[in-house]
């Protein structure tokens, strides 16, 4: 197919029905943009030849130089079926775990997507992470296999033995998508048989015990080659099929009806020559299946001919028999497998396989699933169907895909990505014309002056002069060079493009639309804002999470290149320019106030690799802060911060992350030389249960003490050791500096269970502090059943683990969690005075529950005690890192009821916590004014403030009631065992039984630990499972390489948080442990190691 035109495009953009947009997925190397060149040769953007090679996709010079993929690219691209025409809006994405969160950005915008399985390693990790994404985001999967090629030239096996292989891959795949659809089915069914429980609470009830499997249609769920979604293909070959192919060629030959072989090429049938039948149980009879028989025998015949005898005589006789035509380049071509990839790219073309698979497989945007819809607009815990009945009428729009005027215009913007202005597409008027025509004169003009003046010194023969002008010379050219410079540096800059889709309408420049935050809440914005439109903008900036833009320029994407457009009708991808003060990293726009934000991606990589970094030269430090605002809007991954310390660090998902981060913002963003600190490495303080054994693993108590354990705690705090007190069982009381509050405080370890459970829970957790704050303002927020049941599933199963006489009730008496209160740490209330009202009360509302909700009320600075939980669990007092694991129970609180307070203490603590105020509000508490008194407290509550007395000199109680409290949890962190606690990457190694043994020892010298490893079947590959401390990874991936000849290449991904055994600040005190480490224990202590290596906080 020939080059289309630009108008060709935009024509068929109009037609949503044959529109299909879909990407590319797969793990690294298994031949993602080879398969993407040879789509983009067949519309003749690059030739046919240098598919595979040239790697159109790949934009950028490190994605060239490293052979991967770094970021997703869109290119547009005619495809003609019969009498119908698509376009086929393209995508290709990265399979390194790093750059995961390209992934998730190509994924929201598409319908659909080709999973790409390498034929000799078959399903990898990220395989099975790119099918979880496709089910999440519920877009539609196809597959081809790919690297067949690799089945005949490198393992060497047979047809009969290939397709053994073949159906193990698919099988493998199949049980990917088959876990992922019985997770769903499972919840579906434990939905409906909550509400079941609900509706019929009398009489006698039968248990079904049937999970729903059954009942569930999974028949179009799975991939095979007979339902027409599953391509085999050789993309560097430039060859690939599907069964319908081959049904359709043998129909003829063999006058058998292309149904039956479309139902029988795949599968144990064989053809019995005898009978001219096909018939059924080849594997049982020792029979060539018919597809070895008609397919696969016939390939490996092409690639015996080709390339391994290199047999003329057979070659001409193939070329003969399928009727193609071969150059007589070719044929003489030194390499076999030039002649090879031209008769297959006119026997079998892949891209002809492909594409048909797409747009008959794959849905068109007017097929969008009503499910996908109330997912993308239900954000947290709301219910589709407690929004608004505007937002629920834009179902409606998505479903319709409508182009029409009237519609509402829907747009997600999934990503920023940085473009250099002078690539941009730049229509010139003639004024602009006749001003670059006279420059490029005056140019010209000037040049030839120099070269006058060049010749002319050439006949002067004193050399003292010939210098003098030639420094003049020297002079003015630089004078003529820096004078267009700021011009230049003007035109350099980076313009941000949104990569983004229209879901509904017609989207024009210059039109103005609402930017929707993702807290912009859609019934808060249509009882503020003027719904004929954006005209009234003087009422946009009242809505909070609201804001309007005007739309730049429209592009449409083709890979390297864009091309400007006047409008984008819905069901397409674009580019839109002008949104750069708008948007950060992803965002929904519309027309419509009504719309609510679109749910957040789901990124796979959890950034964890920080570095700091700081210019060459401190003048030079605003490029910086400029260009890492720039990267941090470029990058959907990575974070920028600014410490306490004014350092500035980057986050990235991992070395090879990182890499790319810095080479952008040195050569791209900020175009400064920049110096980056060696990688700091994140930790995780804890406290464990008191050990039983002493380092020599004698038991503790038993053995004779030779040194006095070194106390570290006593030399701190000298200033309020009169108003702190420890005892022996890790109990902290502290008392405020103006003597009116007192606090107990005890650390309890959680267990391990727990806290795994509370670090997974993190977005549920987020969710109902959310629904908290809103009853505490006394909002009503309708949740889904689904966040219900998944918090009451939280509960459940805390309550299941916290068993025991010291946790007893302990999941009904939490008062938060931290840090940020959403963490894995809890703060338990132990005051016996004190009744608060339960984190679960959104249970209470609207179910009956076992236990009736208790008549509670917050106390004052009830928030103050929360903050100071809040700051203690955010640093650590070991590094300053997070606290993780670690249960703060309060115990006593005490405040003094005698001593005048000033009402500004109430100002300052609704500064430090929005909900206090509003708490004390909401339990009918009166507000304190200058004059009045506060009522008489209750005996569950903190006594109100008498009349306002003269100036406290120790400042606002809430702030010394939040400090004392952040003060009493660290000491009483420190009372009990401590520990670090190392990210850990899991890592995943494919190599050949010749390599294992230096895999091991890589793996061994970094600390890393081999949790299994299993034989892949039909190769000699091993795929090995270990976990890895993060602190050791760096330059693992080249050190393994390098080791193993570049056999073996490791895959990291973020896990989980391990406690180090040892004790960062362990001394020897015993006689035995004198003896194993010697007196200055100066023996590896792992914790104290990495302690070091960290930098000063």
């Amino acid at each position: 197919m020939g080059h289309s035109s630009l108008e060709k495009i935009i024509a068929l953009q109009r037609n949503p029905e044959n529109i299909r947009n879909l990407c590319i997925l797969a793990h690294v190397d298994h031949g993602k943009t080879t398969l993407a060149d040879c789509l983009v040769a067949s519309n003749g953007i690059i030739s046919s030849r240098l598919a595979g090679k040239l790697r159109y996709l790949d934009s950028r010079e490190d994605e060239q130089l490293r052979g991967i993929t770094m970021k997703s690219s869109a290119i547009s691209l005619h495809f003609t079926q019969g009498e119908k025409e698509y376009l086929v809006n393209l995508i290709d994405s990265p399979g390194h775990v790093d750059f995961s969160s390209e992934v998730s950005t190509a994924v929201r915008l598409c319908d659909g997507a080709i999973v790409v399985v390498d034929a000799v390693e078959g399903v990898c990790p990220q395989t099975q992470v790119v099918l979880r994404q496709a089910w999440l985001e519920n877009i539609r999967p196809v597959l081809v296999i790919n690297k067949i090629d690799r089945l005949i030239i490198e393992l060497k096996l047979t047809s009969q033995e290939a397709y053994a292989h073949l159906q193990k891959i698919l099988e493998q795949v199949n049980a990917v998508t088959g876990t992922l659809f019985t997770s769903k089915v499972l919840e579906e069914r434990a939905e409906k048989d909550s509400e079941e429980k609900e509706s019929d609470l009398s009489g006698d009830q039968v248990y079904d015990w049937s999970a729903g499997l059954e009942e569930a249609d999974d028949s179009n769920l799975y991939f095979s080659p007979d339902q027409g979604n599953v391509v085999f293909a050789s993309a560097i070959d430039g060859w690939g099929f599907s069964i319908q192919q081959f049904a359709q060629i043998y129909s003829q030959r063999m006058g058998i009806r292309a149904e039956v072989l479309l139902k029988t090429l795949w599968g144990d049938f064989y053809l019995n020559a005898k009978a001219k039948k096909i018939m059924k149980g080849a594997q049982a009879k020792g029979k060539k299946p018919l597809f070895v028989q008609l397919v696969l025998d016939n390939i490996w015949s092409l690639y015996d001919a080709v390339v391994t005898r290199r047999d003329k005589e057979k070659v001409e006789k193939v070329v003969t028999s399928l009727g193609v035509k071969v150059m007589a380049r070719d044929t003489r071509h030194s390499d076999p497998k030039v002649l090879l990839s031209a008769i297959c790219s006119q026997w079998l073309p892949v891209s002809q396989a492909v594409l048909s698979m797409v747009c008959e497989k794959l849905p068109s945007p007017l097929d969008m699933a009503a499910e996908r819809v109330e997912k993308l607009m239900s954000v947290g815990a709301r219910r589709f169907d407690s929004l608004p009945e505007e937002t629920q009428e834009l179902k409606k729009a998505f479903l319709q895909c409508s182009s029409q005027e009237n519609a509402p215009v829907i747009i997600f913007v999934s990503k920023m990505f940085a473009v250099d202005t002078k690539a941009l597409p730049q229509p010139l008027t003639q004024e602009e014309i006749a001003q670059r025509r006279e420059l490029a004169r005056q140019r010209h003009a000037d040049r030839m002056a120099a070269d006058q003046s060049a010749a002319d010194l050439a006949k002067y023969d004193s050399t003292t002069q010939d210098g003098q002008t030639a420094k003049q010379e020297e002079n003015s050219k630089s004078l003529t060079v820096k004078e267009p410079k700021p011009e230049e540096d003007e035109q350099q800059k980076e313009t941000f493009i949104a990569f983004a889709r229209v879901y509904s309408g017609v989207v024009k420049r210059g039109q103005r639309v609402f930017v929707l935050g993702p807290k912009y809440d859609p019934a808060q914005g249509l009882s503020m804002v003027n719904t004929q439109g954006c005209t009234a903008t003087d009422s946009v900036p009242e809505v909070p999470h609201l804001s309007c833009c005007t739309m730049g320029n429209l592009y449409l994407l083709m890979g390297r290149e864009l091309e400007e457009l006047e409008e984008v009708p819905c069901g397409n991808v674009l580019g839109i320019g002008g949104l750069e003060e708008y948007v950060l990293k992803s965002a929904t726009l519309s027309t419509s106030p009504a719309c609510p934000p679109f749910t957040p991606l789901n990124f796979e990589a959890t950034p964890i690799v920080r570095v700091a970094i700081e210019p060459k030269h401190p003048s030079e430090m605003p490029k910086l802060v400029r260009g890492m605002r720039l990267l941090n809007q470029a990058d959907p991954c990575a974070e920028v911060l600014i410490q306490e310390t004014g350092e500035h660090v980057l986050v990235t998902a991992g070395e090879v992350h990182l890499q790319r981060c810095l080479d952008d913002l040195r050569d791209r963003f900020a175009k400064i030389e920049i110096s980056a600190s060696k990688p700091i490495i994140p930790f995780r303080e804890t406290v464990i249960r008191p050990p039983k054994v002493d380092m020599v693993n004698e038991e503790m108590g038993k053995q004779q003490k030779v040194a006095i354990i070194h106390q570290v705690n006593e030399p701190r705090h000298e200033q309020i050791q009169e108003i702190s007190h420890v005892d022996p069982s890790g109990l902290v009381t502290l008392t405020t500096p103006n003597r009116l509050a007192t606090v107990s405080i005890r650390a309890i370890p959680l267990p391990e269970e727990v806290t795994r459970l509370l670090d997974g829970s993190l977005e549920l957790i987020r969710t109902l502090e959310q629904v908290n704050m809103s009853l505490r303002e006394g909002r009503s927020l309708d949740i889904s059943t689904r966040t219900l049941e998944a918090i009451e599933g939280l509960k459940a199963k805390l309550e299941g683990l916290l068993q025991g006489r010291k946790w007893r009730n302990a999941v009904d008496r939490i008062w938060a969690f931290g840090p940020r209160r959403y963490g894995p740490n809890l703060l338990l209330n132990n005051v016996d005075s004190y009744q608060r009202p339960s984190v679960w009360q959104c249970l209470f509302k609207g179910n009956k529950p076992s236990k009736p909700a208790p008549q509670a009320a917050l106390r004052d600075f009830d928030n103050s005690i929360i903050s100071g939980f809040q700051l203690a669990t955010l640093s650590g007092p070991m590094c300053e890192e997070p606290l993780m694991g670690v249960c703060f129970s309060v115990e006593r609180w005490d405040i003094q009821a005698s001593t005048p307070l000033q009402q500004q203490d109430s100002v300052e603590e609704d500064s430090i916590s929005h909900e206090s105020s509003e708490d004390s509000r909401a339990e009918g508490g009166s507000e304190m004014d200058e004059q009045g008194e506060g009522p008489a407290a209750g005996p569950n509550q903190a006594k109100r403030r008498p009349e306002a007395g003269p100036a406290d000199c120790y400042g606002p109680v809430s702030g010394q009631l939040i400090a004392a409290t952040k003060e009493a949890c660290r000491q009483a962190f420190q009372a009990q065992p401590q520990r670090l606690m190392a990210a850990m990457y899991t890592c995943d190694i494919m190599a050949t039984a010749e390599v294992l043994g230096r895999v091991y020892g890589v793996l061994g010298k970094r600390e890393g630990r081999v949790l299994h490893e299993e034989m892949k079947e039909g190769t000699d590959m091993f795929i090995i499972k270990a976990v890895l401390p993060v602190a050791e990874s760096f330059g693992f991936a080249d050190e393994i390489r390098k080791r193993t000849s570049g056999l073996a290449s490791p895959q990291l991904v973020f896990s989980h948080w391990e406690v180090i055994s040892s004790d960062p600040y362990w001394v020897p005190t015993t006689e035995e442990e004198y003896l194993h480490f010697g007196e200055k224990a100066d023996s590896a202590n792992q914790a104290l190691k990495i302690h070091e290596r960290r930098p000063p906080p």
